[in-house]
């Protein structure tokens, strides 16, 4: 029985003597190397959650308990957010329910925070907006990038919302548009979770 920390195993082959006869050699093989591949910096959400049951955490804190994974994503369909895997190496693995366009956005908005001294500020929109809403969202984007602040569009989509994307796109066009007199696109519309953001600097 070969040793538990060998590197490689032996393995037996003939070959050919050069007088015609059959000689026996010991040829040292790599040892498969069976050690799982390093953690790849992602976090899986809603259909990309395989496991089933999980320990489920609501929108609002509140633990509630080892659910079927089906069942977490129901209610996580029915609050208009995401089921998000928050610590995968636990057994059961523990999710949340949040937004986590949301989330990732705050996330990297702490990861950046004191590397520039230009405010960010936000308005928020839905792909079924009314006209007169979307006016007075844009006026005041309009005096926050006239006072040199950056202006971060997001468009939210709430439960069956999902299914109209294009709609959500539409209404970010136009706001680019309205805006491009006032301040120029820092980062293109991007999709993420259940919102889609835009972040819009001042000229």
């Amino acid at each position: 029985m070969a040793a538990s920390n060998a590197q490689a195993l032996p393995f037996l082959v003939c070959a050919e003597s050069p007088f015609g006869r059959r000689r026996k050699h010991l040829v040292a093989l790599p040892r498969r190397n069976n050690q799982p591949e390093g953690n790849r910096d992602s976090i899986r959400i809603n259909q990309n959650i395989r496991i089933t049951p999980i320990r489920v955490v609501s929108e609002l804190g509140e633990q509630l308990g080892i659910l079927p994974t089906e069942q977490a994503l129901e209610r996580a369909r029915d609050a208009g957010l995401d089921l998000v895997e928050v610590a995968p190496n636990e057994r059961p693995p523990v999710c949340r329910i949040m937004d986590y366009g949301k989330y990732k956005y705050d996330k990297n908005k702490k990861k950046n925070s004191g590397q520039s001294h230009t405010k960010t500020k936000e308005i928020r929109l839905r792909p079924k907006t009314g006209e007169e809403d979307i006016r007075t969202k844009l006026r005041q984007a309009e005096k926050f990038l006239e006072h040199k602040d950056k202006v971060q569009v997001s468009v939210l989509f709430r439960g069956r919302e999902m299914a109209h994307i294009e709609e959500g796109h539409k209404v970010m066009e136009s706001v680019i548009e309205t805006l491009s007199e006032f301040g120029k696109v820092e980062t293109k519309p991007q999709q993420h979770g259940r919102r889609i953001i835009c972040m819009i600097s001042p000229k």
